[in-house]
């Protein structure tokens, strides 16, 4: 009987401990599931500005693109247009000497690899 009144008088203060633990880890869980909400949503925003950044480099890359596409083909226009110039000129059909048309093949490869650094780096 003793130990049954015993039991009795330690019930309620378990009982109250068991009920401050509870709401002590139900507040640790809503507090862990407010800071998951927020870095949630500060990824969230990180990601919409990395996708909007992807966006615009994609766009700068394709314009970067046409552009160098234009280059060459105005590049190719202007090559055929000398070409038929030259096509009847005298001068333009002789044969130049291996020494000089050696130095200006040099002479036009090195202007072309310092104009384009990233094929000399290669």
């Amino acid at each position: 009987m003793d130990k049954l009144k015993q039991i009795y008088k330690l019930s309620p203060i378990a009982l109250l401990i068991i009920v401050i633990f509870s709401i002590y880890f139900a507040y640790q869980c809503f507090e862990d599931e407010q800071t998951a909400k927020q870095q949630m949503t500060e990824l969230s925003s990180q990601m919409q500005q990395l996708q909007q950044k992807i966006i615009k480099n994609n766009q700068i890359i394709t314009d970067n693109e046409l552009s160098k596409l234009e280059l060459e083909n105005q590049s190719i226009s202007r090559q055929e247009q000398i070409n038929e110039q030259l096509k009847d000129n005298d001068c333009a059909n002789r044969l130049i000497p291996m020494p000089i048309s050696g130095s200006l093949y040099n002479r036009a490869k090195s202007l072309r690899e310092s104009a384009n650094p990233s094929k000399s780096a290669q």
